[in-house]
């Protein structure tokens, strides 16, 4: 017993081990393999590697083994996933602690509790492994318990697969290609438009074959490698005016619209140029429009893209800003930056992006609608923002383009076939950082804002926009792996690998089959989708007529246009335009309204809505929304559990279900043709237990809000302070979710 005086014995057990390191499930002694692809081969492994999975600010983790291929990079688990916690929308492909190798953004080591950006070669070796992924999911592995030659080999070759430049025909598309069986589905009914007859099938769906020609001066590639094949040009051009400048200067047609006005792009001559150069361009064009001098070529208005939107690396680095609020390393960095969370989202600039984008083509849907005016737009390649506009303007104009197949032949037409350059915008070889740019990610978010708000015009859903968008990095397909018609097809027919002897078979995007089982495929159809009804021809005619005049004659009266040339006076001015100079007004703005676009899009808002017939977006204040199934699937502390868009979907699921059992009691023997014309899911039936990140994840776990976010203690100064921050913290909270979702 201890006397009063004496001191109290000092404890002597020292704890060598973190409490994070005591959370983690021990291994299990058993072997684990990858499934590997045809094609694919297994570079380089590690084992005894915990992934983390971060929690309440608590470090949890599961043992396993981390493997590069020269596909991906994948964590293979010793524990299989139950049904409760797979995901519904599960891809045969990529799994869900899988990377492809161009999926990966940034590479992350700790040292010493302090992250550095990896990149090529490495003296000292992490014992901690962020990867930052483009699709936003972030992987943290710990290394502390791996040999140290393991954790050389897997850290070295994960850098250099997917970090380091590489060829074309090092892309893991080609080694698939020429070891899959070509299974493709031949119900497909997307387009391609890589034939001469799609091309005059679409002129004649869309009327326009009265006033434009397919050509095919662009045979065997003579006029320009950046030209698809076959292409649409007015009428009266013919093969010696356009073989002149390699298709430059050259209004080159994407859609028609009911009325006869058409939808044009042009891809500008470059602005550097000296004067002998540029009076030969200038004569050039000179005789193009002398050509064109016959309706419906009296009215044109031009725009030029690069002048009246954001560039190409405002977009960049608007959206290298957005991401970072959306890759979160764990839940005490999210609350950490929740309370100024607002302020950092309008700083990104990309919500005013998409509302300039939405903006700029609702201008080109008045001029084509309200006008019956051609619409011109040029930039300098015509293969990147005039892919945004006119695809967002036939969105809004054509029903079709809303349907599955015909958005998806939308893509091909304006964007692959178009010759939008993928392979360097989505950065694919890392050869230049300088040419990323997310223009279809753009184009993705855009159309995200239609469908919310107008979810049943639509025959596809959100959730098909999510996964359209990860398929970015799916190098199986070659939808998105090339920049123009003819890099694809000289890399199919040209010299091929070892392994391959004759041409690749590659695999398209479009045939869902190929990532997704039926079951999850439903998950792609909006099964509230208002189909088309077909009226007979006379009601079709009034129909028209009706719709003509509600949305195409102007709101306040205007002069009537003289006939005239397709530019007459205006040409000299296009042509220094065209040659690089500011843009200006085809139509003189005394002709119009002073606020004829703002009279056009209240005067649309203000009837009802036509699901078949043009759609306006909403682009004021808040209207311009987060695209969050995307952007916060992957944050669990940011979820609705049993709520969001979701379980609204499951319960008018269930009733729709409900129905088609009624259905089926009432009329047996026609119950397999009901039944078949249901869109239903059958595994939303327990949507108490979907949380909003449903289809790509059940409800994972709990996180616990903390009374005050970590960035807010140090600024706190005095206890009056402490309560104003509080509420503000609150009020911050329930309004970023009601605005997100």
């Amino acid at each position: 017993m201890l006397s009063s005086g004496a001191k109290a014995a000092k404890p002597s057990f020292v704890s060598y081990v973190s409490p994070e390191e005591i959370q983690i499930k021990e291994p299990i002694e058993k072997e684990v393999n990858p499934r590997l692809l045809p094609g694919e081969l297994l570079l380089c492994e590690a084992s005894t590697v915990y992934k983390y999975i971060h929690e309440d600010g608590s470090n949890r983790g599961t043992c396993g083994k981390l493997v590069c291929t020269n596909f991906k990079i994948a964590f293979l688990d010793d524990d299989s996933a139950s049904d409760d916690n797979e995901p519904q929308l599960k891809n045969k492909i990529i799994g869900e602690n899988d990377i492809t190798l161009q999926c990966v953004d940034q590479i992350y080591g700790v040292y010493d509790e302090k992250k550095k950006l990896l990149t090529g070669q490495l003296r000292k070796y992490p014992e901690k492994l962020i990867i930052y992924c483009k699709d936003l999911r972030v992987f943290n592995f710990c290394l502390r318990f791996t040999k140290e030659e393991e954790v050389k080999r897997i850290v070295s070759g994960i850098i250099h697969h997917s970090q380091t430049p590489k060829l074309l025909k090092r892309l893991f598309l080609f080694s698939y290609a020429s070891a899959a069986p070509n299974n493709t589905d031949e119900r497909n009914q997307t387009v391609m438009f890589d034939t001469l007859e799609d091309w005059r099938n679409e002129l004649e769906r869309t009327k326009g074959n009265v006033q434009y020609k397919v050509v095919t001066t662009n045979e065997g590639y003579r006029i320009s490698e950046k030209l698809p094949l076959y292409f649409v040009v007015p009428i009266c051009l013919s093969e010696e005016t356009i073989l002149k400048y390699e298709g430059r200067g050259i209004p080159i047609w994407c859609w028609s619209c009911h009325n006869g006005a058409a939808l044009l792009k042009m891809s500008a001559f470059p602005k550097e140029q000296d004067d002998s150069t540029a009076q030969m361009q200038k004569a050039f064009l000179d005789g193009i429009y002398r050509t064109i001098s016959k309706p419906p070529y009296e009215l044109l208005k031009t725009d030029d893209l690069s002048s009246s939107l954001p560039s190409l690396q405002d977009i960049q680095t608007a959206y290298t800003k957005y991401k970072q609020l959306f890759l979160i390393d764990n839940s005490a960095d999210f609350w950490a930056t929740d309370v100024k969370w607002f302020s950092l989202l309008e700083s990104t600039n990309w919500l005013e992006i998409i509302r300039r984008v939405l903006k700029k083509a609702i201008e080109v849907v008045e001029c084509l609608e309200r006008q019956h005016t051609n619409v011109l737009l040029i930039e300098e390649s015509a293969t990147d923002l005039c892919c945004v506009i006119s695809s967002l303007v036939q969105v809004m104009m054509d029903s079709y383009s809303r349907t599955k197949s015909g958005f998806q032949s939308l893509i091909q037409k304006e964007w692959v076939i178009g010759g939008h350059g993928f392979l360097d915008r989505c950065n694919h070889l890392h050869q230049s950082d300088k040419e990323e740019a997310p223009v279809f990610l753009l184009l993705l978010d855009c159309v995200w804002q239609l469908v919310q708000q107008y979810p049943a015009a639509f025959e596809f859903t959100e959730t098909y926009l999510t996964v359209l968008s990860d398929s970015l990095y799916v190098p199986i397909f070659s939808t998105f792996f090339f920049n123009s018609q003819h890099q694809k097809d000289t890399n199919t027919t040209g010299e091929s690998l070892e392994t391959q002897s004759g041409p690749f078979r590659f695999l398209t995007v479009w045939d869902w089959s190929v990532q997704f089982d039926p079951k999850a495929q439903a998950f792609l159809n909006n099964p509230l989708y208002a189909e088309k009804p077909k009226p007979d021809k006379s009601q079709r005619k009034t129909a028209r007529f009706k719709h003509q005049r509600q949305l195409s004659c102007p709101l306040t009266q205007t002069k009537s246009s003289p006939k005239r040339g397709f530019f007459r006076e205006e040409t000299d001015h296009l042509i220094k335009n065209i040659l690089g100079k500011r843009i200006g007004k085809f139509i003189n703005s005394s002709d119009e309204p002073p606020n004829s676009f703002r009279e056009f899009y209240d005067s649309w808002h203000s009837k009802p809505v036509d699901y078949h017939g043009l759609l306006l977006p909403r682009i004021d204040g808040p209207e311009i929304r987060v695209w969050a199934q995307r952007y916060l699937r992957w944050i669990p502390e940011v979820q609705l559990h049993g709520g969001g868009t979701i379980a609204t979907a499951a319960r008018i699921l269930d009733l729709m279900e409900e129905v088609e059992r009624l259905q089926v009691k009432m009329d047996a023997e026609h119950s397999q043709a009901v039944s078949g014309n249901i869109h239903a899911v059958p595994m939303l039936r327990n949507s108490v237990r979907l949380s909003s990140l449903f289809p790509f994840a059940l409800i994972h776990r709990q996180s616990v809000k903390p009374a005050l976010p970590t960035s807010t203690w140090k600024d706190l100064e005095d206890e009056d302070d402490l309560v104003k921050r509080d509420d503000e913290f609150v009020d911050l909270s329930s309004d970023m979710l009601k605005c997100i979702y």
